[in-house]
């Protein structure tokens, strides 16, 4: 199995993933017995993105979850189990009212970076060839302040890509107050 820890840079995970990827000796290709360069081909492009970033922050998600299921009171499994609750039920009423909080405050994170695709993965892994899937407001904000020297135009979408990400925090944040008070769907 493959790891990649959450620490690892971004710079390091995009050259793994051209490796991996890559149409002469690549994983994939050896796996699959092809020679498709995979980066080249725009409808494959969101699909290596969305794969390779929870491949890069499962490891973190894991050891978050983990570090709050080991903090809970032995004593209810036991309770349950002499009880006669199967593993679904202690799961149920037990993993998963513990887990709660802690999911909510993930939802709450995710969402504040929920307009901020990763600037930097993109720019590593943009071809021109996949360029039409690619590219991301981030991406447009940079060639446009960078490139083309429009720094008005590209500081108004930048701050338009930032109070809808601001709304969509908000929104986010109530959904998960009325969450963390209404357990009842456990």
């Amino acid at each position: 199995m493959l790891y990649a820890p959450h620490f690892i840079s971004i710079m390091v995970i995009c050259g793994m993933i051209r490796i991996f990827l890559s149409p002469s000796g690549g994983l994939i290709n050896l796996i699959a017995g092809t020679s498709i360069d995979f980066l080249t081909e725009s409808a494959a492009f969101r699909t290596i993105y969305i794969a390779s970033g929870i491949w890069q922050d499962a490891g973190w998600g894991i050891i978050v979850y983990m570090a709050t299921l080991a903090n809970v009171d032995t004593s209810l499994y036991e309770a349950a189990k002499v009880d006669g609750a199967s593993l679904f039920q202690r799961i149920r009423h037990i993993d998963i009212p513990e887990l709660t909080s802690i999911m909510v405050l993930n939802l709450i994170m995710s969402a504040g970076g929920l307009m901020n695709v990763g600037f930097e993965k993109v720019w590593l892994l943009q071809t021109d060839l996949n360029k039409a899937t690619s590219d991301v407001i981030a991406v447009y904000v940079y060639q446009q302040g960078i490139e083309n020297a429009k720094y008005s135009y590209s500081t108004a979408v930048g701050l338009f890509n930032t109070a809808i990400n601001i709304i969509l925090l908000i929104i986010v944040n109530k959904v998960a107050g009325k969450i963390s008070e209404d357990t009842s769907f456990i």
